[in-house]
């Protein structure tokens, strides 16, 4: 509008300012309908020096109809990709056969407008790699928390196995040691079933698993390098997905402090529980110049991951001052 008013020697000045403006109320669609904005707009642009009988509009402005064939191929499907570009492709040779363009600004023109698709569908690739890339790395995580959940709910299963046999084994000359092995039986079970819950919603890659308790909070001690380890609060009666997710995140963020902490001299694990949630914290004194941060690593994607299908939350960043700090909340009774 205001390039409308104040230009000097501008043709139908009104009618032009209404095409530009009303064209450019479109571009908000240019996403969700790219196809729909490039067949107004260029058919707007195409009609309308058939009416006046020369270029136009020609505003300056028009400029932003250069965001429609990006647009077009970074979000539109492949059929409306065609269709579009040969809508923009024809509405320059039309321009060209009735003369309202020069043989060199066609040339420029289809240059332009295939750069842009160009640029549109580059991006569009790799957007979807990066996508790829995450999505491959959430299913990682996804299988080694569900292996981390089968592992342990064998574990109990196994152990009541073990009881039951012991209960056969004196049922007929100690009733009550076999009942004490059913009081067992069923403690564990109870702990098994609601383990159990939490597997439904994960993929599970298949591959045999031992019947061996997973990592726990108590193991912290055992990462490498040695790390310092605090732990406060009640952590022995964690749900095992919660206790292993909790060693998870620590290692992750142990190893990823071992691989980009430069000049770093310690690295300090706490561990608070209390009645609703534990809190982790991983912090290292290392300068935290290049370290992947945000969604860059994919360390910290997996770790993301694991703590949203936990219930709960983490994230990592620079510490006040100097070092490298990652935060994991997880509720106590996972969802």
């Amino acid at each position: 509008m205001v390039e409308g008013v104040f230009r000097p020697g501008l043709e139908w000045r009104a009618l032009s300012v209404v095409i530009c403006a009303g064209l450019a109320l479109l571009l908000p669609w240019r996403r969700t309908r790219p196809l729909l904005v490039v067949a107004v707009t260029f058919g707007v642009c195409g009609v309308a020096p058939l009416l006046v009988g020369g270029p136009f509009p020609n505003q300056d402005v028009l400029v932003y109809m250069v965001l429609l064939p990006f647009a077009l191929f970074r979000w539109g499907s492949g059929r409306e990709a065609v269709v579009g570009a040969a809508i923009m492709f024809g509405k320059v040779g039309i321009d060209t056969a009735l003369g309202f363009l020069g043989l060199g600004d066609a040339l420029a023109g289809v240059g332009v407008l295939f750069s842009a698709m160009a640029l549109g569908a580059a991006v569009r690739y790799r957007s979807r790699a990066r996508g790829r890339e995450l999505d491959q790395v959430k299913l990682v995580e996804r299988a080694r928390l569900a292996r981390d959940l089968h592992d342990t709910v064998a574990h109990h299963v196994s152990a009541m196995a073990i009881r039951a046999q012991a209960g056969i084994a004196t049922a007929a000359t100690n009733p009550d040691a076999a009942v004490d092995a059913l009081r067992i039986i069923d403690a564990e079970a109870a702990l098994a079933l609601d383990e159990m819950r939490g597997m439904v919603r994960i993929l599970r890659a298949d591959g045999p698993a031992d019947l061996s308790p997973g990592p726990r909070v108590a193991d912290l001690a055992r990462l490498e390098p040695p790390v310092e380890v605090t732990i406060t609060g009640d952590v022995d009666g964690l749900p095992s997905p919660v206790s292993a997710g909790i060693y998870r995140l620590a290692q992750e963020a142990v190893t990823n402090a071992q691989r980009h902490a430069r000049h770093a001299t310690r690295v300090v694990v706490r561990v608070a529980a209390d009645d609703h949630e534990v809190r982790l914290s991983v912090c290292d004194d290392g300068d935290p110049t290049g370290r992947p941060g945000g969604s860059a690593g994919y360390g910290l994607v997996g770790m993301t991951e694991r703590a949203e299908l936990l219930g709960g939350t983490c994230e990592a960043g620079p510490a006040p001052g100097r070092g490298w700090t990652v935060t994991a909340v997880l509720p106590r009774v996972a969802p």
